[in-house]
């Protein structure tokens, strides 16, 4: 198999996210199926979460197991463990402080006195402008994406080593499993009421899918345990944040038993689709 044809099955794992995107469209979503959606993508995300945790602590394992054998460093080990602490408190602290940035900066820009009804949302950034769901359904995708990356390099990384029957299960199982990530972008804003626009939903994609080619190429190239460590560690923090509003909203809807069934079906649908990379080998 080409190059040009492996890269574009990654390009077609990616973008499968947009599969689960359209549902953000539908419009007036009765409270119940608000919540249901929202503890959905909790259970998919709290998935995520330990898989990426799993993906990232891995090589620091074999790390300790080469030093304990006396054939590796324990610098080494410090220096992994290093990477994926920093990537973890990266990721979650600076969605926290840069959401707090924006609400100062929003409350800022917002104009007083005659005239404030037409004065400044035309000096406001794109970002700036979103509502509260949509900036956190923005920050979804960022997280989703940075995954999405390693799981490019995965992809890549078989390719080059010409293990392309593993490759092809790679895509498949990623494909499949990022179908369910575009839902889990748009639970926020369905839970809020709201119907984002096909540009937004166009560009959530573009951020949580596109990775999955851009890693494909970076793995075909060159990869490293430091660079998979460092991404899998920067989205782990990002889902945790994400994790942590979206359960925020929960509280605000109600619903509590709901709230655990859509979690549960949330988690089966990630571990579901994760028994395809188990069938793979991966």
């Amino acid at each position: 198999m080409s190059t040009s044809e492996i890269l574009l099955l990654g390009a077609i794992a990616g973008f499968t996210i947009y599969l689960g995107l359209p549902i953000g469209r539908v419009r007036n979503p009765a409270p119940r199926l608000r919540a249901m959606l929202n503890a959905m993508a909790i259970g998919i995300l709290l998935f995520l979460l330990w898989d990426v945790l799993a993906g990232a602590i891995e090589p620091v394992e074999d790390a300790v197991k080469e030093a304990s054998d006396h054939g590796g460093s324990w610098l080494r080990v410090i220096g992994l463990g290093a990477t994926m602490t920093a990537g973890v408190a990266v990721g979650l602290l600076t969605l926290v402080y840069y959401e707090r940035w924006l609400d100062a900066r929003s409350a800022a820009s917002r104009p007083v006195g005659p005239g404030a009804a037409i004065a400044s949302p035309t000096r406001l950034r794109a970002i700036d402008r979103l509502t509260e769901p949509q900036r956190l359904a923005f920050f979804i995708a960022l997280g989703i994406g940075l995954h999405n990356f390693s799981e490019g390099l995965a992809i890549g990384q078989a390719a080059a080593s010409d293990e392309i029957s593993l490759a092809l299960l790679l895509i498949i199982g990623f494909g499949l499993h990022n179908a369910t990530e575009g839902f889990g972008i748009v639970a926020p804003i369905s839970a809020a009421g709201e119907v984002p626009s096909w540009g937004f939903l166009a560009l959530m994609g573009l951020i949580g899918g596109g990775p999955t080619f851009l890693g494909t190429v970076v793995g075909q190239a060159w990869v490293n345990d430091w660079l998979f460590i460092a991404f899998l560690a920067l989205a782990a923090g990002s889902i945790l944040y994400v994790v942590i509003e979206l359960l925020g909203v929960a509280r605000k809807l109600g619903y509590k038993e709901l709230l655990c069934w859509g979690i549960l079906l949330g988690l089966f649908l990630g571990f579901a689709t994760d028994m395809v990379l188990v069938a793979a080998g991966a």
